[in-house]
């Protein structure tokens, strides 16, 4: 399976960023099939170049884009990069556990005063 990636290039603590299109078990600085644009984070203001064009290509190819490139062009104004994003800070709940909610015992409401 294709995605399109973030492969770091630059120097120790000034990274650099390729967008390419690799194959999904292929190593991070490895074999790329086509480089689709740059992203520099430390440049101000920060710094994303990228050929539109060829994302739509390889993403009618299958490519499928990771998280952070579809926040990045989704920021840049790219049309339909949400459904590749994944929501984020979901807590699992351990097996047998419950809502916060169903924990709390339900309050009963106040009885009448007797005697008046």
């Amino acid at each position: 399976m294709l995605r399109i990636r973030l492969s770091r290039t630059g120097k120790t603590n000034q990274p650099y960023y390729r967008i390419v299109v690799a194959e999904h078990s292929a190593a991070v600085k490895g074999r790329y099939n086509e480089i689709l644009g740059h992203y520099a984070p430390l440049q101000k203001p920060k710094k994303l170049e990228f050929n539109e064009e060829r994302i739509r290509y390889w993403i009618s190819k299958g490519a499928k884009p990771s998280d952070t490139v579809a926040a990045l062009l989704k920021n840049s104004g790219v049309a339909g990069m949400e459904i590749y994003i994944e929501p984020r800070n979901k807590k699992k709940k351990k097996r047998g556990e419950q809502a916060p909610e169903a924990v709390a015992p339900a309050t009963t409401p106040a009885e009448p005063a007797k005697g008046a």
